[in-house]
């Protein structure tokens, strides 16, 4: 009777394993991606300013929010606030609703950073920060065991997640790494939607994604494509209530989100308050629009911008799309159930980063000032997932690219500390792989 019931068991005690394996990857994940994060706090946005302009608006909201229970900025821009910060003075970005002054960035954002910044002020919002980021390289390497198994899964994560322009990102006060972390979990839990029949992923997911609108505009259109896909795998699965719910939460807070921004604002989003102007994205004719197609090579190859230069692993990603095609036109799916999840997954991961690289391509305003891959950070999790197959499959250039990454944060969290005494700008000039001039 032993021997009978044994191969029973036998499933279960691999899939247990296998969960403490991943579990044990999760954490090797997290406290590297962590401790790089927390060695990057306090770092100056340059040479002579704690926090850019973008940032100390941020932190204007949060401070409003304590001493004065609300989001209007008059008493704060009076009084100069801003010089709590370091810097110069910033101007703000802001619009009048009822004669009262509130800056353009949302509400839900400088809200999460309010608890930490009462407690410990901008080192704790900072440390708060990287920890919502390292735990969004945990849903990436997650992500990644979609595609392949470990250490190929984790090693695509750290790799990325050690990279300058997650490492600036995480800490920086800006909505860009909190989303990608947002968009990571929403997605990991959206495909557990499609492989079982739990309750808790698609609430997750929907509620997850409800958040993402009011934290920051960049999680939007990688939102949509998890909505997407969430929405075909509940309809497929004939969730009933369970679809439902996870749906309506999205739907309620979109219909929300965009009736405060019309009253606010007068559009769909708090940038419509810019538009008065100039268009919100800077652009106003198709032509314009398609003017700014050059700006794919900039995204990856343009000095101190270029993504690709700053975290060359991320070239992975690229080769995974490239698998991904022959495994669909060989019709692996067909013969390999596996092969159908790995598909899907991938598929799903890409459409995140196409989604992402169209809105900083077309709606992105402008570049300047920005930091290397900023405008993308919200896939970056996503885009470390993916490139998990390629670096399985290429192993000995993927580890080679992941190893200039990891050297580039070595010398930025060096030299950015020394840039005030020495004059080291890290990463303020074209890399010697830059295919753009200086």
């Amino acid at each position: 009777m032993t021997q009978a019931a044994a191969p029973d068991f036998e499933p279960r005690r691999i899939a247990r394993a296998a969960s403490r394996g991943s579990a044990r990857a999760g954490l090797l994940v997290f406290f590297l991606c962590f401790a790089t994060y927390c060695a990057s706090i306090d770092l100056p946005a340059t040479p002579s300013t704690q926090f850019a302009p973008a940032e100390t608006r941020i932190l204007l909201t949060t401070t409003s929010l304590l001493d004065d229970g609300d989001f209007e900025l008059t008493n704060q821009y009076r009084s100069q606030a801003w010089r709590d910060f370091g810097g110069s003075p910033v101007q703000p970005a802001s619009v009048l609703v009822d004669g009262r002054l509130i800056e353009l960035h949302g509400f839900l954002f400088p809200a999460l950073l309010a608890p930490a910044y009462a407690l410990g002020g901008t080192t704790l919002v900072q440390l708060l920060l990287a920890l919502i980021a390292a735990l969004g390289m945990v849903a990436a390497a997650a992500l990644a065991r979609k595609l392949v198994p470990d250490p190929w899964a984790s090693g695509a994560a750290i790799a990325v997640g050690c990279s300058p322009p997650m490492v600036i990102a995480a800490t920086a006060i800006r909505p860009a790494a909190t989303c990608a972390a947002v968009v990571a979990a929403a997605a990991l839990l959206a495909l557990q939607v499609r492989e079982s029949r739990g309750t808790r992923p698609a609430i997750g997911s929907g509620l997850l994604l409800a958040l993402l609108p009011w934290i920051g505009l960049v999680g939007i259109l990688p939102g949509a494509v998890i909505a997407a896909a969430l929405y075909r795998w509940l309809r497929r699965r004939s969730r009933g209530w369970i679809g439902l719910i996870a749906i309506e939460l999205v739907l309620i807070s979109v219909v929300f989100y965009v009736s405060i921004n019309a009253r606010l604002f007068g559009g769909l989003t708090p940038m419509a308050a810019a538009a008065i102007a100039s268009p919100p994205t800077g652009a106003d004719s198709v032509s314009d629009y398609i003017g700014r197609l050059p700006r794919l090579a900039e995204l990856f190859a343009a000095p101190r911008l270029g993504l690709l230069l700053t975290a060359p692993v991320l070239a992975m990603a690229f080769v995974s799309i490239g698998l991904l095609w022959r495994s669909r036109r060989a019709r692996l799916a067909a013969a390999l159930p596996l092969a159908a999840d790995v598909e899907v997954a991938g598929q799903l991961l890409g459409a995140i980063c196409t989604a992402t690289l169209f809105g900083a391509v077309f709606l992105e305003a402008s570049f300047a000032g920005l930091s290397p891959g900023e405008p993308l950070v919200v896939a970056l999790p996503a885009a470390a997932a993916l490139s998990s197959w390629g670096l399985r499959r290429y192993p000995k250039v993927g580890i080679a690219l992941a190893a200039i990454g990891v050297a580039l944060t070595v010398w930025l969290l060096i030299a950015a500390r020394l840039a005030a005494d020495a004059g080291v700008t890290p990463l303020s000039g074209p890399l010697p792989w830059s295919i753009f001039g200086g």
